[in-house]
């Protein structure tokens, strides 16, 4: 019998993880025990939507609730730059950190603090890890040129292509590249000067699991609701699939973990 591979995928997702995740590192290493093996976080950083990373968190003494966001270098990216490439302002994180301790233990403001990163991605990457969460958890990044190239070929795709000076997601529609506006409103880029390379591809949601699974190789994927809903099992037969662990205010930061 193969050694369980204990997977989960998630974009990131606020620089305090938000409580559904949070319960998907609880389920991965509930499933560990239980069976042994390696957990590893598919963390979707090629995702372009700014609001994946509002982060809302409760305040100490009154419990009302306040959603925090990263700032952006311009608009384009914050609308169309994949979440690896979305650049912080230099004063954004020194502006949020006033503004921590009526909502986090002095820790967590510390660790805030002292996050080096200047993406979005990596800035929650680097926060979740000081949280302790990434402890004995292999990433693998979506955004990563290693990982692209090593994975299967997928009919849908969106491709990270150079536009008003900054890389953005594009979606290929009909052969060609657009960029969504809202509602029915789409920017076509100008066809590229060289072939796409794969190092240049992310998965359209449908097409991510079979994607995914060709890096990864797991065993086991725990999923929410809302993925569960969506995934196509029928790509990937030989994975077990598994709930995430009740969680309440799932949408909600998670700063609650245990003294160290």
């Amino acid at each position: 019998m193969s050694t369980p591979i204990i997977c989960f995928g998630q974009q990131p997702c606020g620089f305090f993880p938000r409580r559904f995740l949070a319960a998907k590192f609880i389920t991965a290493r509930r499933l560990q025990r239980e069976l042994g093996g390696e957990i590893v976080f598919f963390f979707h950083d090629s995702d372009h939507d700014p609001r994946e990373t509002q982060t809302t968190l409760r305040h100490r003494k009154t419990g009302e609730p306040l959603t925090l966001n990263f700032t952006f270098a311009n608009k384009v990216q914050r609308k169309w730059s994949p979440l690896f490439a979305k650049r912080i302002p230099p004063d954004w994180q020194a502006g949020t950190a006033r503004q921590l301790p009526a909502y986090v233990e002095p820790r967590w403001v510390e660790a805030f603090k002292q996050v080096a990163a200047t993406n979005v991605a990596d800035f929650c990457l680097e926060m979740y890890r000081a949280m302790g969460l990434l402890d004995g958890v292999r990433v693998v990044r979506s955004g990563d040129p290693v990982v692209r190239s090593a994975a299967c070929e997928v009919g849908e795709y969106f491709a990270d292509v150079p536009h008003a000076g900054d890389t953005v997601r594009a979606r290929c529609v009909g052969g060609a590249l657009k960029l969504h506006e809202g509602g029915d409103c789409f920017v076509t880029l100008p066809p590229p000067a060289t072939p796409l390379a794969k190092a240049q591809l992310s998965p359209t949601r449908d097409s991510r699991l079979r994607w995914m699974q060709s890096v990864v190789c797991c065993t086991h994927y725990i999923a929410g609701a809302g993925e569960q809903a969506y995934l196509n099992k029928a790509d990937a037969p030989e994975i077990s699939f598994v709930n995430r662990d009740h969680i309440d205010r799932s949408d909600e930061a998670y700063t609650d973990l245990p003294p160290a």
